[in-house]
């Protein structure tokens, strides 16, 4: 029912009050950072089935930053003269390829109109993800209140040089802790601290024994792999295809494409 409502709310979004078809929606890019993992590339192909399922008008394509194919700024030369563009990031957080890969890669893109969206967190719809995959790894959703005094989650995240890359990380982890009622440590594979292990220690400190760790990553990898090592009890899997990912990555892309253009594009567009 719900895929049928999405179709229909597509199919008319398509016609005007009068009765007139709109002009083309942009094309949704989503832009995945790539891995030698060849599961991270099944998983971020999974879930843009996912995405045309839930707007299957809308024409969707894969960018990588690096690592696997098609990259970034072939996926944009082959739009060129043909198709706007909404790059959405498959990315948790502001950092460096965020804030200058990805515009830098739109830039160069001269047949094509693009804009930017926003990484796709902090936002209430990847702790529903983070907390899914934990329920299924064996995080209990009533425990008694002994259980829960004891218990904590270590958020593992790929870790990055910029420090909005943290802020975005911690305010994750808030979230995630007001969920499930127990302190949530962020902590990071690589480019800050505090590591996984750490992160485990300083909650086994405060008598926290019973620690989770949840996977703050789109896709498998390495880092996702490490950090889950890592836990002394259980490990959730990355966010992958969850149905909240795809509903995500379409908000982040109806917010980019709702901003008006720039008075001066609109009129080099009507020249």
């Amino acid at each position: 029912m719900n895929r049928i409502t999405s179709q229909l709310g597509s199919q008319l979004s398509l016609v005007s009050l009068n009765g007139t078809r709109r002009p083309a929606a942009p094309a949704l890019v989503l832009v995945a950072h790539g891995s030698r993992d060849p599961r991270a590339l099944s998983t971020v192909r999974t879930l843009i089935e996912r995405i045309r399922e839930l707007r299957p008008h809308l024409s969707v394509h894969l960018g990588h930053i690096e690592l696997n194919e098609p990259l970034l700024t072939d996926t944009l030369a082959s739009l060129g003269g043909k198709e706007d563009a909404v790059l959405v990031p498959l990315l948790l957080s502001r950092g460096y390829h965020v804030k200058h890969d990805i515009p830098e890669a739109a830039a160069a893109a001269a047949d094509v109109r693009t804009r930017v969206a926003a990484p796709l967190g902090p936002h209430p719809l990847l702790v529903e993800t983070l907390y899914a995959r934990l329920v299924e790894a064996g995080w209990r959703t009533r425990t008694s209140d002994s259980a829960r005094r004891a218990s904590g989650v270590v958020l593992a995240a790929a870790g990055s040089r910029d420090p909005d890359a943290a802020l975005d990380t911690r305010r994750t982890a808030q979230l995630l802790a007001e969920r499930l009622g127990v302190p949530v440590v962020p902590a990071y594979a690589s480019a800050a601290a505090p590591t996984v292990p750490a992160a485990l220690r300083a909650l086994a400190a405060r008598g926290r024994h019973r620690v989770a760790v949840a996977s703050y990553f789109t896709a498998p990898g390495r880092f996702a792999t490490e950090c889950a090592e890592a836990a002394p009890w259980i490990a959730a899997d990355p966010l992958g295809d969850h149905p909240a990912m795809a509903r995500l990555v379409l908000h982040r892309y109806d917010q980019a494409a709702a901003i008006p253009e720039p008075a001066a594009e609109r009129a080099l567009a009507s020249a």
